[in-house]
């Protein structure tokens, strides 16, 4: 049965919803979050404040908005780029995973800097904001989970004594069926991903690092073996 179309007002709402976000991104280009203002995205976009309010409330609601979007967005983009090496062992996974997230924040560095930067004063991000941060996260641990239940896992290392108790209490939230000594590896390489993009995004690397991609690929191959992956077929 085919789905309903959208009535003109809803159709309405959308293009609107989408316009305010557009205007709401350039901002964020040009002045950082903490500077966005529903008073001046709706001075952009020609509209009265009031009516922009019946959109978001307030702009701790449009911020909300924005980083759900830029979640889902390299979200998607690491699920594609996951599916496309689905066939690959399980090294060549994971760099698909942290290549297409590197390509997007390049793409998108302003987007980047909103959900991966310095938080914004005053804003608290509410609940409904986690399962799109999770995309990410959620790919790596199944292609370490993947290895662990098939071909199996190099074995890592056993934990210092004083970070056992965590490593246990994190393996219980984010991966029971795996070692809390991978889930630990698993919960710093998922950092220094996110890091290395940093560094390269924010102009750390400036005058460090100037051959980046290579760079970048090395990097993540060494993160993938610092959790247990090995070499498989690519």
């Amino acid at each position: 049965m085919s789905s309903t179309p959208l009535g003109a007002r809803a159709r309405a709402r959308m293009e609107v919803t989408a316009a305010i976000k557009d205007e709401a991104r350039r901002q964020l280009a040009a002045e950082g979050a903490a500077k966005l203002s529903l008073r001046a995205v709706a001075r952009e976009l020609g509209m009265v404040s009031s009516a922009l309010y019946r959109y978001f409330p307030s702009r701790d609601d449009l911020l909300t908005a924005l980083i759900i979007d830029a979640y889902d967005a390299v979200g998607a983009r690491a699920e594609a780029a996951h599916a496309k090496a689905a066939d690959a062992g399980p090294v060549r996974r994971w760099t698909a995973v942290a290549q297409a997230v590197r390509e997007w924040a390049l793409r998108h560095p302003h987007e980047y800097a909103l959900i991966y930067g310095s938080p914004v004063p005053g804003y608290t991000a509410p609940d409904t904001t986690v399962p799109p941060a999770s995309r990410v996260g959620l790919l790596l641990i199944g292609i370490v989970r993947d290895a662990h239940h098939g071909k199996g896992l190099t074995e890592l290392p056993p934990l210092p004594d004083e970070l056992a108790p965590e490593a246990d209490r994190m393996a219980a939230d984010l991966a029971p069926d795996l070692p809390p000594a991978t889930v630990a590896a698993l919960v710093a390489a998922w950092a220094q991903l996110f890091g290395l993009v940093g560094f390269e995004l924010f102009g750390q690397f400036n005058r460090v690092v100037e051959d980046r991609e290579p760079f970048f690929r090395h990097a993540v191959v060494r993160l993938a073996h610092g959790v247990g992956l090995v070499d498989g077929e690519r």
